[in-house]
């Protein structure tokens, strides 16, 4: 059996501590002006034909020649020193219809979905991200994750607001307990840039879940009355969009508890807001080892320059960083695309972890491939490049099931006390199942 018989036609290689008061009551998006009301802007996913995505990244010297070009464009004057201030880059977010149709070539879906429709999850962009979005094509596939489309307002049956159950699984608001050992604190409501296929977009953007002390130590009594507890994951809202101290402050409060022994984060600022990860972060962290990371980046594009200082500041914090990458319909479901940024990743110290079947949030259903998309992507890549390089592609299930891992099946059959199995060629072989021991004389 040849490999070329199991491969799309796409794949044509071969052989390839602080004080308590620091945390405020009631605290909202930090930096920057408040919030105004949530602007809609979603535009179909591409109104012309499907297109294939882009494949390989932008080259280094073209990808800074276009953000050069744009920083001159539309921020003049801006000095290096104030565009690498994290603080600058959130409170200069694009949150309005006005600026993005400065910025962008808007197409007719676009446009219509800008001046009269409305979303649930309002339009954050930061200058640093939408400096590598194109500007004239709306199916680039950095811009469909961020830029909201015609196609948000379509739900499908099978599509919820909460498909993964949390809010059945919330003992106190914000923290859910789903596995026995293990539990998730969302931190806040706040990112600095919105994905439009967030799973948690009934919550982001929105007010109602602040970093504020009384609901976190709520939640921190839960955890230390609770002893099973060992891992506690912070997510949210972007727990990184909180201050240096803040954030101290709820790291210090989880490792003085006996009985919590890992603590996670969950980010997607090394790959929108780079800047944010800073020499004074990074030391702060170091302090609340052992602690893992859990970056989202989902397109080789992502993998900046920028991008790779902040993953090694933090890789040389000694922080293990894993990748969790949702599978997107358009954006990087080829085995191509994913091949590149598994690869751009490890070149960052950043282990390629999760795989992630697109969650059935409503109006997700222009961003969701098959199963069938998921597995044959990593039947092509095992094998043809390095393990570490290869996620474990899982579906999260619906109703608050977790995660539930999925392999190409390399077991073909049983036969007797042999197994025949299938190696990434497509090459049979047999393996004894049974050990016979001979007798002792």
């Amino acid at each position: 059996m040849h490999r070329q018989q199991q491969l799309t036609p796409s794949r044509t290689r071969v052989g390839i501590p602080p004080c308590e008061s620091i945390l405020a009551e009631a605290e909202d998006e930090p930096p920057g002006q408040p919030p105004t009301s949530p602007v809609c802007v979603h535009s179909s996913v591409c109104n012309e034909k499907v297109r294939l995505p882009i494949v390989s990244a932008i080259p280094p010297t073209d990808r800074s020649f276009a953000q050069n070009i744009f920083r001159r464009k539309h921020f003049p004057g801006v000095s290096n020193k104030t565009w690498n201030d994290w603080h600058w880059q959130v409170s200069h977010r694009i949150r309005s219809a006005a600026q993005l149709q400065k910025m962008l070539k808007l197409s007719e879906s676009e446009r219509y979905v800008l001046e009269e429709v409305g979303t649930k999850l309002p339009l954050g962009v930061t200058p640093y991200y939408m400096s590598l979005i194109s500007e004239a094509d709306p199916c680039q596939p950095l811009r469909r994750t961020v830029i909201p489309t015609l196609d948000e307002i379509v739900t499908t049956p099978e599509e919820a607001d909460d498909p993964l159950g949390e809010e059945s699984q919330s003992p106190i608001p914000g923290l859910v307990h789903r596995y026995p050992d293990r539990v998730l604190l969302l931190i806040s409501h706040f990112c600095s840039t919105y994905c439009r296929y967030c799973t948690r977009s009934r919550i982001m953007g929105r007010e109602g879940l602040y970093a504020g002390r009384s609901r976190l130590n709520r939640a921190l009594d839960y955890i230390r009355t609770t002893p099973s507890i060992r891992d506690v994951l912070l997510s949210g809202g972007d727990p990184f969009m909180l201050s240096d101290e803040r954030l101290s402050w709820i790291l210090l409060q989880i490792r003085r508890i006996p009985h919590v022994e890992i603590i996670r984060i969950g980010t997607k600022v090394p790959a929108v807001l780079p800047q944010r990860i800073t020499p004074r972060l990074v030391r702060m962290l170091r302090k609340y080892h052992p602690l893992w990371m859990s970056l989202h980046f989902v397109h080789p594009d992502e993998c900046t320059e920028e991008a790779h200082r902040a993953c090694g500041r933090l890789a040389d914090g000694g922080i293990p960083l894993g990748s969790q990458t949702v599978l997107l319909k358009g954006v990087n479901d080829n085995v191509e695309t994913m091949e590149s940024l598994f690869h751009n990743l490890m070149k960052m110290r950043v282990r390629p972890y999760y795989l992630y079947q697109c969650d059935p949030i409503s109006g997700s259903a222009h961003f969701r491939t098959s199963v069938e998309k998921g597995l044959e992507i990593l039947q092509n890549l095992r094998g043809f490049t390095s393990g570490y390089a290869v996620p474990t592609y899982v579906v999260d299930a619906p109703g608050g099931g977790g995660k539930i891992p999925l392999m190409p099946n390399y077991l073909v059959e049983q036969d007797g006390s042999e197994l025949v199995l299938k190696n990434y060629k497509g090459e049979l072989y047999r393996y004894p199942n049974e050990v016979t021991v001979a007798p002792s004389t």
